[in-house]
């Protein structure tokens, strides 16, 4: 929440009038999906089955190095592409319009330790209707961190960097605790709810199937080259992990997104829900393949701002999204991979440290800037 409101120039017309333009444009391409957009799915969909069958192959002989660093660097795109531009999108519902029963939201099950239902509830339900409200957007920093100068500093913030990068390391890990709401879950009446018992067991046998993949059966099918199996795989979770965190965290995080109080949203109209999404948002500029790599999610602003869109689209979409932005005198937040990056891990250093500003509160904002 920045002392200086960057919409505070628009009129509550203007506002609405943007939202008009938005729906518009979200309109136009509903209009136009087609047999094109399909294709491009499916054709993605098998290449990323193909890479990473290939590439466990070529792991059967990892032994040698060289094929470790090929089935290695193989397995690692793979395991991205499934979980960025497939599995991320389709449980987005951006393919249901198709009406195929194996690339729809309802059907879909992905590479990742959290099982798809309890994502898309996290995810979808509360992130994207929610989106940068403290307290309310549990993605807002993962309840590990502090994210806004207003928010109440504990010594417990100052190892914020260092959690964060245990986060990355083992996101998918990380991404199931949130989606569990393990934090505020592991007080023992709570842990002895059944539904909650129901959701973790179900985690627990998610993690189960994930580690009995990647870490016995491959390995053992490896046979004498079982360990450098087992270590390939490991880097490309790793690396999937950490690229993944990487650009959820440029999405959301680097200097110039804005982050919201709960009472802000308080009979929110559809207009505003579309500026709350363009400030709380942030790009990744860069080339096609940059693109395709982050699940398009370098179009974070038009995703946020239309999650449900096909995301080969988004590129379209964004011309027109930053012609509003400039239109409406809005700033839109964006720039290469390391500038964003190092711009969220900047921001995620200074606010583990204490500041003048979050040392008053009222009680009323106490309860307010809870972190999220």
């Amino acid at each position: 929440m920045t002392a200086i409101d960057p919409t505070a120039h628009l009129t509550a017309e203007q506002i609405e009038e943007l939202g008009r333009e938005l729906d518009a444009i979200r309109d136009e391409v509903i209009a136009s999906r087609g047999e094109k957009d399909a294709a491009y799915i499916r054709k993605v969909i098998s290449a990323q089955r193909k890479l990473e069958l290939v590439s466990r192959g070529v792991l059967l002989f990892s032994i040698f190095p060289p094929a470790w660093l090929i089935g290695t660097a193989g397995l690692s795109v793979a395991k991205i592409m499934d979980n960025m531009e497939i599995g991320h999108n389709i449980l987005h519902g951006q393919w249901d319009w198709m009406r195929d029963p194996k690339i729809h939201s309802t059907t879909w099950e992905w590479d990742h330790v959290s099982p798809a239902d309890q994502w898309k509830h996290s995810h979808n339900e509360l992130h994207h209707t929610y989106t940068n409200v403290i307290g309310k957007d549990n993605d807002l920093g993962y309840g590990i961190m502090r994210v806004d100068e207003d928010q109440k500093w504990h010594p417990f913030h100052l190892g914020q960097p260092l959690w964060n990068f245990i986060n990355a390391c083992f996101f998918e890990y990380g991404i199931a605790a949130y989606d569990l709401e393990l934090g505020k879950n592991l007080h023992k009446r709570r842990r002895n709810n059944p539904e909650f018992r129901a959701r973790a067991k179900a985690v627990g046998r998610k993690i189960r199937k994930q580690v009995l993949k990647d870490y016995v059966i491959h390995p053992l099918l490896s046979g004498p080259s079982f360990l450098p199996t087992l270590a390939a795989t490991f880097t490309a979770n790793l690396v999937r992990n950490l690229w993944s965190h990487s650009v959820i965290m440029c999405g959301h995080f680097p200097e110039g997104v804005q982050v919201f109080e709960r009472r802000s949203i308080k009979g929110e109209t559809r207009g505003q829900w579309y500026l709350r999404q363009m400030m709380g948002s942030a790009n990744i500029s860069g080339s096609k393949a940059m693109h395709f790599m982050t699940g398009n999610l370098s179009h974070q602003i038009e995703h946020h701002l239309f999650p449900d869109l096909p995301s080969n689209r988004y590129a379209e979409v964004a011309v027109k999204v930053r012609a509003l932005f400039e239109k409406y005198e809005l700033e839109y937040v964006t720039g290469p991979l390391p500038k964003q990056v190092f711009s969220a891990w900047r921001k995620v250093v200074r606010l583990s440290l204490p500041n003048k500003k979050s040392k008053v509160k009222t009680p009323d904002r106490e309860q307010e800037l809870v972190a999220a």
